[in-house]
């Protein structure tokens, strides 16, 4: 396991989120100011100064459902609302994406140009946003410092963390299955076809070599598949061409986007079963987080200013009844935070991790950050 991951896994997981958000502001036609205003809100809070250079040190992936508990709590920094069903299935569109995009890399050095993709698209949400827009770009800064000097066999490692975190997800999501990348039972068809990894050569030569390192003989053979030579290897700079398309929008041209779940029974049980296995250790997280997410405000509507709900689901009863139907098993529905309703206990909370802090004046808009970093400190 690579203690280099996490920042690769937050940052690209992020980055689906915004685009499936953005695609729905859009789809139910929010407003324009009020669409930005949220976008404004998460990225910001994402890209919080403190809370990067947290997620920069090097660390051990976080659990999956601890994870899916900072996405929630980024997904409500501002004033959109997301109920069970619609967090559900966001958090499941944006892990079978990257997990597409990881099996996909040509090279595994090629996960940090689906970042950065990721990374260029988010730019072009806060366009009109100078101050948000440096605090990616310092992100961006961050990534090339720790990522470009590290080996092959650093980023191979990293690969396989990641996929050892994906391994028993299999979400059937309707893009896929529509493009056929995707099968039935929710595994991701691998093309045999394409460009080769950059500094490799198309298959369908044998170089046979003497005792003295000289070629003697070369035999060719049929490949099954139609590959072809990369033009160009991607940029890792700051500004550039990635090249590789992977990480970037595929919800920019509008299209309904359904979720399924798939396996077989045997497997729905195997993974129930291990749900409900006390883990001490894992309790232990799950109740530190809950601790720590009582004492954390989600932003009120101030002024005139009204609040909203956004539905991942084309129709209310869609999404009450994918509420309704989805497996025990495969629900995230981990912590009841009580806190939040308690203005005792949560003030009591506030008042201890205020005696955590050094007092040091801050500016409003890096509140919501600080208060992530708060969270991952304690997973």
């Amino acid at each position: 396991m690579s203690a280099r991951t996490l920042p690769l896994l937050f940052l690209n997981l992020g980055g689906e989120m915004l685009y499936i958000l953005d695609q729905r502001l859009r789809a139910q036609s929010i407003p324009g100011e009020k669409a930005r205003k949220v976008m404004n809100d998460i990225i910001s809070t994402m890209f919080n100064r403190k809370f990067m250079e947290e997620l920069f040190k090097p660390q051990e992936l976080y659990s999956k459902k601890a994870l899916r508990t900072v996405y929630d709590r980024l997904a409500h920094a501002s004033i959109m609302r997301l109920n069970q069903a619609s967090m559900d299935k966001l958090y499941d569109l944006m892990t079978m994406a990257f997990k597409y995009q990881v099996l996909l890399c040509p090279r595994p050095r090629d996960i940090l140009l689906v970042t950065f993709n990721h990374l260029d698209a988010i730019k072009d949400f806060i366009y009109e946003s100078p101050a948000i827009l440096n605090q990616v770009d310092e992100t961006f800064r961050q990534l090339i410092e720790t990522y470009s000097c590290l080996p092959d066999g650093e980023f191979q490692l990293i690969r396989q963390t990641l996929l050892i975190f994906f391994q028993d997800m299999h979400i059937r999501v309707s893009i896929f299955l529509k493009d056929k990348v995707q099968n039935s039972n929710g595994r991701f068809v691998l093309p045999i076809s394409g460009p080769v990894p950059w500094g490799t050569e198309v298959p369908g030569l044998i170089r046979i070599f003497n005792h003295k390192g000289v070629e003697v003989k070369r035999t060719e053979f049929t490949t099954a598949g139609n590959y072809v030579t990369p033009q160009r290897e991607g940029s890792f700079e700051l500004y550039g061409d990635r090249v590789l398309k992977l990480g970037t929008n595929m919800y920019s041209v509008s299209r309904p986007v359904e979720t399924h779940v798939a396996g077989s029974s045997k497997n729905l049980a195997s993974r129930a079963k291990e749900n409900t296995v006390p883990n001490p250790l894992a309790k232990e997280e799950l109740n530190f987080l809950a601790r720590l997410l009582g004492g954390l405000d989600i932003q009120k509507p101030a002024g005139g200013e009204t609040g909203f709900r956004l539905n991942l689901f084309t129709t209310d009863e869609e999404e009450e009844h994918a509420a309704q139907t989805r497996p025990e098993d495969l629900s995230y529905k981990v912590i009841n935070i009580e806190a939040t309703q308690e203005p005792g206990r949560r003030a009591e909370l506030s008042r201890i991790l205020g005696e955590l802090e050094v007092a040091e004046p801050r500016p409003g808009s890096a509140e919501k950050g600080e208060d992530l970093l708060a969270l991952m400190d304690g997973l």
